[in-house]
């Protein structure tokens, strides 16, 4: 028996350390590159879905003495963000706790609205990147990056893997969401009325020692300890004990010296 599907924006992963751990490695160069050539000292930054902040800083040393906003709607999240930001010295940055849509940031307040992995846990994408147009100055740039986690590839090949994306993507869908939004940002973009938009692609591979270590025990303990493995077990989607299995297979595929994981990105940027 499937559980309820839930009425509104489901974050279906989390909060958990073992999801703020893999924001926190984010950086403008490993997440945000396609937007950097657009950026200057001088414009303001609004970033949405800021999480832990340590994107949203780094984005905001690119366009000081401009203003960089990060935006979340955990509280939590939001002071965390704020503590890295004073840890790292930073200025002109300030952190807001809400939903961007309805927070009361000022419409056509900034000349950068960047999201990164956020339209995908939205129920209506097209309408998020219509708010982050609306929150943009004429001439600025509404800018998003999104995995697609049908377009992830990985080696050695492993039925624990092809069954752990087949649970995520069963969960994120029973959230009303689209696990594979990195394919669907450019149309997204158009019919939230953004016609001047150009797509690009961009991965991130794990393939050291050290980075299949570190992201195979980061899925092991997401798939078995965090908001996907509850929402799981509660949708009917897998058991407790599969769930247990599944990390056991990210841990095999980490140990593996020649496993190689790769995770493709769409990314798009409209001018307002």
């Amino acid at each position: 028996m499937l559980g309820p599907v839930p009425d509104d924006d489901v974050y279906t992963h989390g909060h958990h350390d073992a999801v703020l751990r893999s924001h926190r490695w984010r950086t403008a160069g490993n997440s945000a590159a396609y937007l950097l050539p657009h950026l200057r000292p001088g414009l303001d930054l609004l970033d949405v879905g800021c999480g832990p902040g340590t994107l949203t800083v780094d984005l905001a040393g690119r366009v000081a003495p401009g203003r960089a906003v990060g935006v979340d709607t955990s509280p939590e999240v939001v002071a965390a963000a704020a503590d890295h930001a004073r840890e790292a010295g930073a200025t002109g940055v300030e952190f807001v706790a809400g939903d961007f849509r309805d927070v009361g940031l000022p419409a056509a307040g900034f000349d950068v609205v960047h999201a990164h992995q956020l339209l995908h846990h939205l129920r209506d994408p097209v309408g998020g990147l219509a708010a982050m147009a609306g929150l943009t100055r004429p001439g600025g740039l509404v800018a998003a990056r999104e995995s697609d986690y049908g377009a992830m590839v990985w080696y050695p090949a492993s039925d624990a893997l092809e069954r752990w994306a087949e649970v995520y993507q069963a969960v994120a869908r029973r959230n009303g969401a689209e696990p594979n939004a990195g394919r669907h940002l450019l149309r997204w973009a158009r019919e939230a009325g953004l016609t001047d938009a150009t797509y690009s692609t961009s991965t991130w591979t794990f393939a050291t020692p050290e980075d299949r270590a570190w992201w195979g025990e980061s899925w092991a303990e997401r798939i078995t300890a965090t908001a996907v493995a509850t929402q799981a077990v509660q949708y009917g989607v897998a058991t407790e004990d599969e769930l247990v299995a599944l990390g056991a297979g990210w841990r095999a595929w980490a140990a593996d010296p020649a496993g190689v994981f790769t995770i493709v990105h769409g990314e798009v940027v409209a001018r307002i």
